[in-house]
């Protein structure tokens, strides 16, 4: 069993076991695991053991927050000597990095130690990682489903157990959605708390980077290594750097918690309502909040995601259309169709839900809301039933996530078990949503159902 960050840093600072030892224990658990999951999609062992070795040697060990912590991220991450694949077969040519993306220097700065790169959707334009170019990620607790996307490598490493910490990019509910699906807790900051300085872009208006890890302890341990401006992203905001780690025993008390209603109920499968309900039962709460227009702010993330995105890639969709994944080409090519005029409509749109969700925060501090529509379906679903309607599956695992990303608001999604009849073997997630700034609140109440023993994030037995 590979241990938690937390454990592994604690034993690593105090000399009761080396880095060396902890990052051999994860490539060996990559080396036995991967071949049935396909999380990764590079390898870094000469390079993870070097850095182990430094740590050990440093005379910083004992004061680093992450000694020795083995961690992966998504191939849209920067990682010096490899390319930046985003996903793609275009990106495999392109010239190596230089340098590691700003995150990555961050966590390793605290004496974490990165040992690879993680598959996705090709770029993030996806919620399957259902890769044709790299295969499909499996999810760890079921190898015959989806582990949601486009951050599917990235859940699937930690559900395996096959690193305790890795990264990813939410854009419309890339964290949140394969968190969800493969039973890990993610973290979607607010838009603009960390920065994205070496990483590939998607959606510039809506991209946000983050931590999956199979513990809240773990997720706020490497999310407070991050935090931090950089000048070299102009959203990331000049903020103080705000520890969460220390908070997270003060419980929930004084803390404000909402369930939302509308949107969030009638696009969710039972599984996922039951899930929402634990979670409410569990924090006391019988409150019900609703937000305005939810489905035209989703309608608005959908729009800008289309006309930001399709810009991104026009010249590569002009020359070279064949070497883009069939199941993402021809999303691009009619979204460079989009009027300019439906984008900035789109934007006023969610400036004005924006303001009016904000005015919720006002009478609560945290609200609730199910994560996706449904647990994982199998690879290759192509339509879900849904409130009455047969809708495409690819883009609904992502009805309940736009919105809020669409805002930039903080999200914490927690995983729940058992409450599919006709998968109780796998999870669920469950969002905690807060203000603007306020992750802190959003780990605390985590913290508290994982303290309850609701939410928990086992590693896939079987593998």
């Amino acid at each position: 069993m590979i241990a938690s960050a937390t454990d592994t840093a604690q034993a690593v600072r105090s000399g009761s076991t080396s880095a060396r030892a902890a990052v051999q224990a994860c490539l060996d658990r990559i080396a036995a695991t991967d071949g049935r999951v396909n999380a990764f999609t590079s390898v870094l062992a000469e390079r993870a053991l070097k850095r182990a070795d430094a740590v050990d040697a440093s005379p910083r060990r004992a004061r680093m927050k992450l000694a020795g912590v083995p961690f992966a991220v998504k191939n849209l991450f920067d990682v010096a000597g490899l390319p930046t694949l985003a996903g793609s077969q275009i990106e495999r040519h392109s010239p190596l990095a230089r340098r590691d993306a700003v995150l990555v220097r961050r966590l390793e700065a605290e004496g974490a130690v990165l040992v690879g790169a993680l598959n996705m959707d090709e770029y993030a334009y996806g919620f399957t990682t259902e890769n044709t170019h790299y295969g499909p990620t499996r999810n760890p607790h079921d190898l015959q489903r989806i582990s949601g996307g486009s951050s599917g490598g990235s859940a699937a490493a930690v559900a395996a157990g096959q690193v305790p910490i890795t990264l990813g990019s939410d854009t419309n509910g890339s964290i949140r959605v394969p968190s969800s699906l493969c039973g890990t807790y993610g973290l979607k900051p607010t838009f603009g708390r960390l920065p994205r300085t070496g990483s590939y872009p998607f959606v510039a208006s809506l991209d946000h980077l983050g931590p999956f890890a199979r513990s809240v302890a773990d997720l706020a341990a490497s999310y407070d290594a991050m935090q931090g401006s950089d000048v070299a992203d102009p959203s990331c905001a000049q903020r103080g750097i705000e520890a969460t780690l220390a908070g997270l025993g003060q419980g929930v008390g004084g803390i404000r918690i909402g369930v939302l209603g509308g949107w969030f109920r009638s696009q969710a499968l039972p599984e996922a309502t039951a899930a929402v309900d634990a979670v409410a039962q569990a924090l006391g709460t019988t409150r019900l909040i609703e937000w305005p227009e939810v489905e035209r702010a989703r309608a608005a993330a959908f729009l800008i995601t289309c006309g930001e995105g399709g810009a991104l890639h026009l010249d590569d969709l002009k020359k070279r259309p064949q070497d883009f994944d069939p199941m993402t080409r021809e999303r691009f090519i009619a979204n460079a169709l989009v009027p300019a005029a439906w984008v900035m409509r789109a934007q006023r749109v969610r400036h004005w839900f924006a303001r009016r969700v904000a005015r919720s925060f006002e009478t609560v501090d945290v609200v609730i809301a199910p994560a996706t529509p449904c647990v994982a379906p199998p690879i290759g679903t192509a339509w879900l039933e849904l409130g009455g309607q047969r809708l495409p599956a690819r883009a609904s695992m992502g009805l309940l996530t736009q919105p809020i990303s669409a805002i930039g608001l903080p999200v914490v999604t927690v995983p729940l078990w058992g409450l599919s009849a006709g998968a109780p073997h796998m999870p669920i997630g469950v969002q905690l949503v807060a203000a603007p700034w306020r992750e802190d609140l959003a780990l605390r109440v985590a913290a508290e159902l994982e303290r309850q023993g609701l939410c928990s994030a086992p590693v896939a037995r079987g593998l």
